[in-house]
């Protein structure tokens, strides 16, 4: 389930970028009926936001590394909801790092292609324009931090309140009695005898 979520998911956002660069780039941008969204192709050397535009390879560096983390966390999946989870937070981040290896300027320096813009609403103007990956990367994060809020873990068991005060009741007791002596003070029991 992992492999298949992380695969599609770069499959489609590889597809729609090889198809929006090749009908959309150089053209005036299409607005979706309704103003649902604006289809316009911007090439981003940074990160969200366009943070980070000089520092490509580092980017590229934090995705490989975040894509391997990804990879040796799941080995020890047993959870459904966790494999999509982590599968689409993997299939976003390869997504965005293979526009970093081959796209122009260069390889780890490539260009990531972006291109859905949301519409400006009323108390915010500044919707950064995004792709596929990013919306990945974004459900990906949503999930795990729902997921991880009612207990579910990846290894298929779940915590709750009562299964965190079960395993509080069931540790060790260590009371001040059973507490060894400091070394510098004697029981009152082994003190020495006095000699007349």
């Amino acid at each position: 389930m992992f492999g298949c979520v992380a695969l599609l998911a770069v499959l489609i956002d590889q597809v729609a970028k090889i198809v929006v660069v090749a009908t959309l780039e150089g053209q005036r941008p299409i607005e979706l009926p309704l103003g649902i969204s604006t289809l316009r192709v911007v090439r981003n050397a940074g990160a969200a936001f366009s943070i980070g535009t000089g520092m490509t390879w580092i980017f590229t560096i934090i995705a490989l590394g975040v894509a391997v983390a990804i990879i040796r966390y799941a080995k020890d999946l047993r959870s459904t909801p966790w494999a999509i989870t982590l599968g689409l937070l993997l299939g976003g981040a390869v997504g965005n790092l293979i526009d970093r290896l081959v796209r122009a300027p260069g390889v780890f320096h490539g260009h990531v292609v972006d291109w859905i813009e949301w519409p400006a609403w009323p108390f915010f103007d500044g919707w950064p324009v995004f792709n596929l990956a990013d919306s990945c990367i974004l459900f990906g994060g949503a999930f795990a931090v729902l997921l991880a809020g009612l207990g579910y873990q990846p290894d298929g068991s779940r915590e709750t309140k009562a299964s965190r005060e079960e395993a509080a009741e069931e540790a060790p007791d260590e009371s001040v009695e059973d507490a060894p002596a400091p070394a510098d003070r004697t029981p009152a029991d082994a003190a020495p005898e006095v000699k007349e």
